[in-house]
This record gives structure tokens, sequence and C-alpha cells, in this order.
């Protein structure tokens, strides 16, 4: 019991404690934040149609995609989050283009080439 007490002092001591003052803060803004391209639940030409359901196992493609974020993932050099900031970082032109593994592909390389895994000539 009294281990428990002293966890639970420590913690709000340690929220007790001011950021470092080179910690720079975005400000708080009133505009209405720009929805990413991925998230098309409030766009009107989405509105009341219905979901594809596509049932369908993933192509020879889709899978040697697959299997490569299971490798990266499997290394620690990817997470699911990365893998997904990557895709909704596409721009709209480029994301309604490409199929569902071809932005998985490209989510991966560009998350390889931010931290330095490949090289852009190992892309080419």
């Amino acid at each position: 019991m009294l281990q428990c007490n002293a966890r639970r002092s420590r913690r709000v001591h340690a929220l007790d404690v001011a950021p470092p003052p080179d910690l720079a803060f975005a400000p708080m803004s009133d505009a209405e934040p720009t929805p990413a391209i991925h998230d098309m639940g409030g766009l009107s030409r989405f509105r009341c149609s219905p979901v594809e359901r596509d049932e369908a196992p993933p192509d020879a493609f889709g899978r040697r995609v697959d299997a490569l974020r299971q490798v990266l993932a499997a290394k620690k050099l990817l997470t699911v989050d990365e893998l997904r900031r990557g895709i909704e970082a596409i721009p709209e032109d480029e994301y309604f283009a490409l199929t569902y593994y071809e932005r998985w592909l490209t989510s991966l390389c560009g998350i390889m080439l931010e931290k330095g895994i490949v090289a852009p000539e190992d892309l080419a």
C-alpha cells in the first residue's frame, strides 16, 4: 500500500514540473481544421453512397507489399502509425490515382527514405 501511494505521489509531482523553456507550443486556432484527403466522411460527393465491399483476397502485388510491411515491422523499422501517416500524407490527386496497396507502397518508400534506410537512387 505504501509503495502504491509513493508511486502516485511521484506521478503527481512529475505532472507539476514545467516543460523546458525551449519547448515551443503551437498556439491553438479557432479556424476550422482542414481534413486530410483520406477523411472523406463529410464530403458531399461521398454522402449516401453504398459502401464498397471488396471481399477478394489481395493479388500477388498486394501480397508482396503486405509481406514487405510485415518484414519492416518485425525488424522494428516501421509501425502501423507511421504507415497510416504516410498514406494520409499522399496528395489528393495521387491518392485517388493509386490502388490500395500502391498507397501502402508509396507510404513504405517515403518512410524508409525519411529514416535514411534507403536512398532515392535505390528506389529509381
